[in-house]
């Protein structure tokens, strides 16, 4: 068992049935872009610039924050499993500290993510910082 398996809250649905467990409240679940995010764009069909990339320094600041408050990065990346070497020689040159990396999230935008669990998304915009609270429109299921 890892360290983050050890911070997992055990959970029952209304029944008592043991579901998923649980991050604590103040443990954040961040699940980090790479291309066009933490680095320039770089797309799949040209993975020799996937190397020669400078990171966001800002983001590299905030992502190792985030690390050392005990929050799970976890990098979810439209890459395919044969960039995942290059990208972690990368990552661990850079300094970015990190727990895991997930391959072949879908290309292209417009993301609807569907889940049991409470999902909140933050479009990037261009430079990276603390997040603030604010409130938008979204979509949600009728009920």
């Amino acid at each position: 068992m890892d360290k983050l398996d050890k911070s997992l809250i055990e959970a029952k649905d209304k029944s008592d049935k043991t579901i998923s467990p649980l991050l604590p409240e103040d443990v954040k679940n961040y699940l980090i872009d790479i291309d066009g995010t933490i680095t320039d764009d770089v797309p799949n069909e040209e993975p020799e610039r996937m190397s020669t990339c400078m990171p966001y320094l800002d983001a590299l600041e905030i992502l190792n924050k985030w690390y050392e408050e005990g929050h799970i990065i976890t990098f979810f990346t439209s890459r395919t499993e044969e960039h995942r070497i290059i990208t972690e020689e990368w990552l661990n040159r850079h300094g970015f500290k990190y727990h895991g990396m997930l391959m072949g999230k879908p290309r292209g935008g417009n993301y609807h993510w569907i889940d049991n669990h409470i999902v909140r998304a933050t479009r990037f915009q261009g430079k990276f910082t603390d997040l603030i609270v604010k409130t938008k429109e979204i979509e949600v299921f009728r009920r």
